[in-house]
């Protein structure tokens, strides 16, 4: 017998939990409160781990697919000092695929592939344990049973106050997002600048990082501590008024730097929020939570390479499993408590690195894990 499984969230984890089920010829309702899949900007770039996110679209038949959109050259880094000097500049080799970088949009269309995904069903709550399983309920009033569901809908999950009380609280460090369009020809001194992949720039309890993305695209962070409602006295909506203040939280950083975001279009404010670095809770049958609705931390590049590697190996081992999806998911959940948690140690601990009273602690990451 078939049962009757959801998936609430078409993010990297929520999709890549349908495909591989879709793979194995297992049916799964995905359901999306967005309307449709272009209905928000996609995000910027993801590097894939080869044995995270690269390993969950093996599993989804889909590695090829990847590697003919990914770019290599994207995991170049260089490192400046907030002069201009150039303290790193690390490129990768023509063959390294350790984590070459796709957007989030291809990424996205990339899993989508055959997929039915129900747009436009926003899910307001889940309650476990009734007569016919685990009722979810929806924004425009109906309701449906299943026999499992599955929260992958991210940081403020509408599945996860089913089995945890537990929200996310902030981290004390805040981002402004912008974009530089067709940054090759219409900013090209910028272009070279950033190079390839990214570019960071640390400074006292402050960062600037451009990111490449494909067709010319840049996304541009700047990272600093500050209370969460540090931004009151400025109405965010007003790019130009952003685009004037923004630059003197980085005063006496070199020009060059700072017109990447002098040059930045719209602005959006990406407050880091977090869970508990140990957050797990008693198995709940019926209900299960992957990625950011289950162990939310810091932005570092491990969330979306862990969110598909769990959807990968939970939709593997209910699709191969002897029929027990409730024994599936209670052993998921006790492998996925344990390596998130070691991740959440190191991404709390990396970011308290990067983003440090010491830029020294920045750089010193850095050669940790990439040595020049």
């Amino acid at each position: 017998m078939r049962h009757r499984i959801a998936v609430v969230g078409s993010g990297p984890a929520g999709l890549t939990f349908a495909r591989v089920l879709h793979r194995h010829d297992y049916p799964v309702a995905v359901l999306e409160r967005d309307p449709a899949p272009d209905a928000r900007p996609p995000g910027g770039t993801l590097d894939l781990h080869e044995g995270m996110g690269q390993l969950a679209l093996d599993k989804a038949g889909l590695l090829a697919e990847f590697r003919a959109l990914s770019r290599p050259e994207g995991q170049a880094m260089r490192i400046l000092d907030t002069d201009g000097t150039v303290l790193r500049d690390w490129q990768p080799r023509p063959d390294d695929r350790a984590n070459p970088e796709i957007d989030r949009g291809q990424l996205r269309d990339l899993l989508l592939g055959p997929l039915d995904v129900q747009w436009g069903r926003g899910v307001t709550r889940v309650v476990p344990g009734t007569r016919d399983g685990v009722l979810v309920h929806f924004a425009d009033g109906r309701q449906e049973t299943f026999d499992l569901v599955v929260g992958a809908d991210g940081a403020w999950s509408r599945v996860r106050p089913a089995v945890s009380p537990v929200v996310p609280h902030y981290s004390g460090v805040t981002s402004i997002e912008t974009s530089l369009d067709d940054v090759d020809t219409r900013h090209p001194d910028l272009a070279r600048l950033i190079g390839d992949g990214s570019l960071a720039v640390y400074g006292v309890n402050r960062s600037l990082v451009a990111q490449r993305n494909s067709g010319g695209h840049v996304k541009v962070y700047a990272k600093f501590r500050a209370p969460l409602d540090w931004h009151t006295h400025l109405d965010l909506a007003d790019a130009e008024a952003v685009r004037s203040s923004l630059p003197t939280l980085f005063d006496g950083w070199a020009a060059p730097v700072l017109d990447l975001l002098r040059n930045g279009t719209a602005f959006v404010h990406r407050p880091f929020h977090v869970l508990p670095v140990s957050h797990a809770w008693a198995h709940v049958p019926g209900v299960t939570l992957l990625g950011d609705a289950a162990h939310l931390m810091p932005p570092l590049g491990v969330g979306a390479n862990l969110a598909m590697l769990e959807g990968a190996e939970l939709a593997e081992s209910i699709a191969t499993g002897p029929g027990d999806p409730d024994g599936a998911v209670r052993a998921f959940e006790e492998q996925m408590w344990a390596r998130a948690g070691k991740w959440a140690k190191i991404t709390a601990a990396g970011l308290e690195r990067l983003v440090s009273p010491d830029p020294a602690e920045a750089l010193a990451l850095f050669d940790q894990v990439q040595p020049s």
